[in-house]
């Protein structure tokens, strides 16, 4: 069997975005705006761009034709999380956790308020 990839015989996709809506066509064949919840494109130097379609839970609409799935890996947090914590000023964090309304008196309270006042940082709150 003699197939070749997608990398091979890429795909023709045009989408023309406007506003909140966007109309994407694959080959010529225009796709339903309702199957499509979103849509990314990436593009990596020396490889081909790559659209990938977030297909909407609608009970009607069929897909049919070959596609390549990929199962992507989380990625570390670890390298993030040590710059988001080099960043932090440490009197400003004992200040805050000790400012705190939920602050407790039991053993590790000061610990687990500092904890709680870190991931509201990280979430921007």
């Amino acid at each position: 069997m003699d197939q070749k990839t997608d990398s091979e015989n890429p795909r023709r996709v045009e989408i023309t975005a406007r506003g909140g809506r966007a109309l994407i066509e694959i080959d010529g064949t225009r796709i339903d705006p309702t199957a499509v919840k979103a849509y990314s494109v990436s593009h990596v130097a020396g490889d081909r761009p790559e659209v990938l379609l977030h297909v909407a839970d609608r009970g009607d609409t069929r897909w049919s034709g070959m596609a390549r799935v990929v199962v992507a890996d989380l990625p570390d947090p670890g390298p993030a999380a040590a710059v988001f914590l080099d960043a932090i000023d440490p009197e400003a964090l004992e200040r805050a956790a000790l400012s705190r309304p939920d602050l407790g008196t039991e053993p590790h309270s000061l610990t687990k308020a500092m904890l709680t006042q870190l991931g509201e940082w990280a979430r921007g709150l």
